[in-house]
């Protein structure tokens, strides 16, 4: 009989393909930080708070609309060619960020930046899911992600110094976006290098965007999706803002903390969706959201940042790769483009219906003299997480996460490419 060394080997997942697409990642997050000083270009233009919220709504509004053709496109045409088209349209947006000299002209670039950086990560997302056993998308979506917290460390902080280091004026955003522009080409050659080679199969029939949602209707999970939308909003919309205001050095030592958190977690929860399961990540994640959001207001100093960025880190871990894989596996695999848009474009949503609102909220503090006008806006993205919370728990929460099952109980795919559980015994 033959030995268990005798076996044949799985290759691993962590080839070529995954560590081009892990620093293309990278590098597309650090270009992507560097323009978490948006907020600081509308003022520099003469806006206010609520003007820079208005203008990342009307921005999600076009990566929204792109997403309609989005996923029908990636299971048309494969990721290589949407993945490029995105890519060389943000590199176009980072330069009219640069040339910008009116807040008209910003949302135009805006709206393009945000469809492109859609296309950019949806495309990842779907390359690297399609790389993988079913079973192992958790997992290769997570350590992927993980890519993103040190792009974010490097990007908030070569902002800062930029900031710091050219003269207040044009000069700082000339540098800042010309800088996100240069990596956005370093993205493409990686990116162009990762799907070398790729085939991708056109499926029979392509159904709009609509009709798969309807009939593969993901749960409540969008919910989460837009409290994640919500959260991204607050630290990278307005947490810029609050730190001017606060006379800070900037916020490159929250996104520090918050970063290395959620590297640290992300390693150690890889398995985390066969042990505990997807469900319970989610409810931690959003419980490290809601209490790193809690603690912001008290923020006087750079060190400060230290605890709210560890718990916001620890939630942020979690959330996306459970989000991701548990919204996307209810659409078929041949699908999966459509799926994974359709997930993430909830998440733009949060930001979407959010940034108006966040920054009306800062505005109305502001105009009747609160001694920190940003904690209203703090609380109020906490306490939407504690019921969104509640919500989950009581209807999605409770239905059983083939991802866990799977741990103990064999599974089998089904046509679409979504495991089905086997025949359990009765208790």
């Amino acid at each position: 009989m033959p030995s268990e060394d005798d076996q044949p080997q799985q290759p691993s997942i962590y080839n070529r393909v995954f560590w081009l697409t892990y620093a293309a990642n990278a590098s597309l997050v650090v270009a992507n930080a560097l323009t978490f000083r948006f907020a600081e270009l509308v003022a520099f233009l003469g806006g206010t708070e609520q003007i820079a919220g208005t203008i990342v709504s009307v921005g999600i509004i076009g990566a929204l609309t792109a997403r309609v053709f989005l996923g029908q496109s990636l299971d048309c045409f494969g990721t290589r060619k949407v993945w490029v088209v995105c890519s060389l349209l943000f590199v176009g947006s980072c330069v009219a960020f640069m040339a910008s000299g009116s807040l008209n002209w910003l949302y135009v670039a805006r709206i393009a930046f945000a469809a492109s950086v859609a296309g950019m990560f949806t495309s990842s997302t779907v390359h690297i899911q399609n790389q993988v056993p079913a079973e192992r998308r958790t997992e290769m979506i997570g350590n992927l992600g993980s890519s993103g917290f040190i792009g974010m460390i490097i990007g908030t902080h070569l902002g800062d110094l930029i900031f710091a280091q050219f003269s207040e004026g044009r000069a700082q955003f000339y540098a800042l976006f010309g800088a996100a522009a240069l990596l956005g080409g370093v993205y493409l050659v990686l990116i162009a290098l990762a799907t070398q080679g790729h085939q991708h199969r056109r499926p029979r029939v392509t159904p709009p965007l609509h009709k798969l949602a309807f009939r593969y209707w993901p749960g409540m999970i969008v919910l989460v999706a837009i409290m994640m939308g919500i959260s991204m909003t607050v630290t990278t919309v307005f947490l810029t803002r609050f730190a001017t205001a606060q006379n800070l050095t900037g916020i490159g030592p929250f996104f520090t903390g918050y970063c290395v958190s959620a590297f640290c977690f992300r390693v150690a929860a890889h398995n985390w969706s066969k042990t505990m399961g997807r469900h319970r990540m989610i409810l931690l994640g959003l419980a490290g959201h809601c209490a790193g959001q809690c603690l912001l207001p008290f923020v006087t100093a750079d060190w400060h940042f230290v605890l709210p960025s560890l718990l916001s880190g620890f939630g942020h871990a979690l959330l996306f790769p459970a989000v991701v894989s548990m919204g996307s596996e209810s659409f078929p695999r041949r699908y999966r483009g459509t799926g994974t848009s359709f997930v993430l474009g909830f998440i733009e949503l949060g930001i979407l219906i959010s940034a108006p609102i966040l920054g009306g909220i800062i505005d109305f503090c502001q105009a009747r003299d609160f001694a920190n006008p940003f904690t209203a806006m703090f609380w109020t993205s906490a306490a939407t997480a504690v019921v969104i919370s509640i919500v989950y728990s009581l209807t999605d929460g409770r239905t059983p996460d083939p991802a866990k099952v799977s741990h103990s109980r064999p599974v089998v795919g089904d046509e679409c490419g979504t495991p089905e559980v086997a025949t359990q015994k009765a208790l």
